[in-house]
């Protein structure tokens, strides 16, 4: 019967006000509607990796944009491995005059703004760093002209391990001190926390690998001195991949198992979704394999919201809110979700890069779907085309859309609008050049004095 009440209501028109109502956390945060720009990085950072007026303007104007959450890109707990020259870091104190200007301006008009806090782990870009760190010392499967961007990572080591679970605890409560309403700890997208769940980058035999509690340990270590050091009233999310769609990696039975043990850890939000850079279902792409999941059904593999049929699984098991994050883009399916039950808050990445005001459009009517430029990328002469069969020119192809979209954001950190005309080749050599230059700034500073 509840599967066709469902269905009944799937059919019938549905009110735009299902995307107004208002959220109640666990721990008595209120959002003001459903819909959340979800994590992007901004790359804005100085060569300290500290917050810039570029941050200010940027976060502004997404806070005035109707949002009721907004997420920062990845705050790095560790300066050394980074995901990004241009990561914001937190290691001390010595910036909480630079956040709390940030976090002022990005909770405009009741906006909440959460700090994403993240390891990058063996993701970290090889501008930075050539030897990251790793559950295991196990390197990212990339073309061989894509390896110098990542180093292979050696094993973190048992004091290393608790090191970063509190240096992610000074994260989140340096995040509480300069103004944020909120940390989402990311545990998605194969950066640290994720690359412990899987069990095709964690091969450690100690009590930090091996069986699914015992890859999960540092994710609830993590939650669990976060929670000590914030309290009961300061809302945590955690991102969870459904699955890395990866054959023997964490799939979509694990990430049942997680959500029940998160369930008793505190955790006032869990956003959903998937991939990492081996596997780019993130961002819509396919990666070196065949996208993986023994639960995948057709409704997943056509319908507009990558995640959606898992994160409506994940509802069953979830006792707090569910947000789910990749490729929602029209009103009618966001209200369906939302009145189905399949998740509780709606996220949005990309839409937001080229129209910071997408949930204001959305909400009142003026906009019925949002803008999906990444159909319509332009390709220099002589690029060839996103369905390539060629692994190389794919994996090409994914990095300079997400260069372009990362483009568009440094655009609106300076001043200026969007600019959706910008090609992919253009976008690459400008992101290129720009990731360089702040690598090179970041590196000259860490060099010790003469």
């Amino acid at each position: 019967m509840a599967a066709e009440n469902s269905a009944t209501e799937a059919n019938q028109p549905l009110s735009r006000e299902t995307l107004h109502q208002p959220l109640t956390l666990p721990c008595g945060a209120v959002l003001k509607n459903r819909l959340a720009k979800a994590a992007l990085t901004e790359g804005l950072a100085d060569a300290a990796n500290n917050p810039t007026v570029a941050h200010q303007r940027l976060y502004e104007r997404w806070a005035r944009g109707g949002a009721a959450l907004v997420l920062t890109g990845n705050v790095q707990v560790d300066r050394r491995y980074l995901e990004r020259p241009g990561n914001i870091v937190i290691e001390d104190r010595q910036a909480i005059e630079a956040l709390r200007a940030l976090a002022a301006a990005g909770t405009s008009e009741d906006t909440h703004l959460w700090m994403q806090i993240s390891h990058a782990g063996r993701q970290t870009t090889g501008l930075i760093n050539t030897e990251p760190v790793g559950p295991s010392a196990i390197p990212l499967a990339m073309p061989k002209a894509f390896r110098s961007r990542f180093g292979t990572p050696r094993a973190l080591t048992e004091a290393e391990i608790l090191d970063i679970i509190q240096r992610f605890s000074l994260a989140a409560t340096v995040a509480l001190e300069a103004g944020f309403t909120g940390v989402e700890v990311h545990a998605a997208h194969g950066y640290l926390l994720s690359e412990f769940l899987s069990p095709r980058a964690n091969t450690r035999t100690d009590r930090w690998g091996g069986s699914l509690e015992n890859r999960a340990r540092l994710l609830l270590a993590v939650i669990g001195a976060i929670r000590q050091a914030v309290g009961p009233g300061f809302p945590i999310g955690v991102k969870l991949n459904s699955s890395d769609f990866q054959k023997g990696g964490f799939n979509h039975a694990d990430c049942l198992q997680v959500v029940a043990w998160l369930n008793e850890a505190g955790v006032d939000l869990l956003e959903i979704s998937g991939g990492n850079y081996e596997q780019p279902v993130l961002m819509g792409f396919s990666g070196l394999e065949p996208v993986y999941d023994e639960q995948v059904r057709d409704s997943t593999k056509l319908r507009e919201g990558y995640f959606l049929d898992y994160a409506a699984r994940v509802r069953q098991v979830a006792r707090m809110p569910v947000m789910v994050t990749g490729g929602l883009r029209s009103a009618v399916v966001m209200t369906q979700a939302l009145a189905q039950d399949d998740c509780q808050l709606i996220g949005m990445g990309r839409p937001f890069c080229v129209m910071p005001d997408l949930p204001r459009r959305l909400l009142d009517g003026t906009l019925d779907q949002a803008p999906t430029p990444e159909k319509t990328l332009r390709y220099g002469p002589g690029f060839l085309g996103p369905n390539s069969k060629n692994d190389l020119i794919r994996l090409i192809n994914n990095f300079s859309t997400q260069a372009w979209f990362c483009m568009q954001l440094i655009r609106m950190g300076q001043g200026q609008d969007p600019d959706p005309g910008m090609s992919l080749m253009r976008a690459m050599a400008r992101y290129e050049y720009f990731e360089r230059r702040c690598a090179k700034a970041v590196l000259q500073r860490l060099q010790p004095a003469a």
